[in-house]
């Protein structure tokens, strides 16, 4: 079962997403690692002979290194842990159940209008309350000859009334 993100609802009014604990660790050991890898360097560069270079390599330039290596590591676990807890917001967002009204029953019709109204270059009549043009504001009256002629086919969403071009000409369906 999964749990929907606590944070969701805040940082949709446009607040700063935190960032992820694994990548401060990383930053920091990123961070280290170069200060050592770069004391290290200092240290080794003062000293001609290599008997005595040997012990800033061993106490800073490889722990240093092995720093550079771990936070490369915990930069990549971070990235990959701050998209799944990305993708498990999404997820809620688009799965999360707001309380619904009871549905309408199948008989209630979606449009009532008898109005005719089509979309310049549409190819469907729609009746003036139907939710694909209701809010459409180039919708227009279709022109009387295209519906003569049967160029404009009924919504399937809003059923306009059957006009007579409506009827199936013979042998279409075969």
């Amino acid at each position: 079962m999964r749990a929907a993100p606590s944070s969701g609802a805040a940082r949709r009014g446009g607040a700063p997403r935190p960032a992820h604990p694994v990548l401060w660790a990383a930053f920091a050991a990123l961070t280290a690692g170069a200060v050592l890898c770069v004391l290290g360097w200092y240290g080794v560069s003062g000293e001609r002979f290599a008997e005595r270079q040997l012990p800033y390599l061993a106490s800073c330039t490889v722990p240093g290194a092995a720093l550079i290596i771990a936070g490369a590591v915990l930069y990549t676990h971070g990235r990959s842990a701050l998209a799944a807890s990305r993708v498990e917001e999404l997820y809620g967002l688009l799965v999360a159940t707001a309380p619904t009204a009871p549905p309408a029953s199948a008989e209630a019709p979606v449009a009532a209008s008898d109005d005719l109204l089509t979309v310049p270059g549409g190819t469907l009549r729609h009746r003036a309350d139907c939710p694909l043009v209701a809010a459409k504001p180039q919708a227009v009256p279709p022109d009387a000859e295209v519906l003569a002629r049967g160029g404009l086919a009924p919504c399937p969403i809003c059923e306009p009334p059957r006009l007579a071009s409506d009827a199936p000409r013979p042998g279409a369906e075969r």
